[in-house]
């Protein structure tokens, strides 16, 4: 990125991560929701006051799993404050739980995916439809 961009350059609503990795049994399983707004130099992270939550957790458990995503968000973000300046309030709106294989470690690795998600729909084109080729008509 440019050193005079500033991240996120606009709203971003809604960017979702999954990280699902089956290795084995347990595996790894987190789901989240995040919003960046752009906001005051640095990185102020919220838990959504009605935060969702996709499957069972207990509450203890859920807390865990949002502070480790706000961590993972905050060391991607850290990455990319050294290249640009990064002014971001970053809102969890939901979280998706699997009672396995989900743990604090899958939802750092969903929070720094959140991120380089935000940052391909803010900097980069959204992808073209792709045209279907016509059949051969037959005469």
């Amino acid at each position: 990125m440019d050193q005079e961009m500033s991240f996120p350059p606009r709203p971003l609503r809604g960017v979702r991560a999954v990280y699902a990795r089956q290795a084995g049994c347990p595996s790894d399983f987190a789901d989240v929701t995040v919003d960046f707004e752009p906001w005051e130099e640095g990185v102020a992270f919220e838990s959504h006051a009605a935060l969702a939550i996709r499957g069972d957790a207990d509450p203890q458990e859920v807390a865990e799993y949002v502070t480790a995503a706000a961590d993972g968000i905050r060391e991607e973000l850290g990455a990319l404050a050294a290249e640009s300046k990064v002014a971001v309030a970053v809102v969890l709106r939901a979280v998706g739980v699997h009672a396995v294989d989900s743990h604090p470690t899958a939802f750092r690795q969903a929070g720094r995916l959140a991120v380089r998600n935000a940052l391909v729909l803010a900097y980069r084109p959204p992808p073209r439809p792709k045209r279907r080729r016509s059949a051969p008509q037959i005469r």
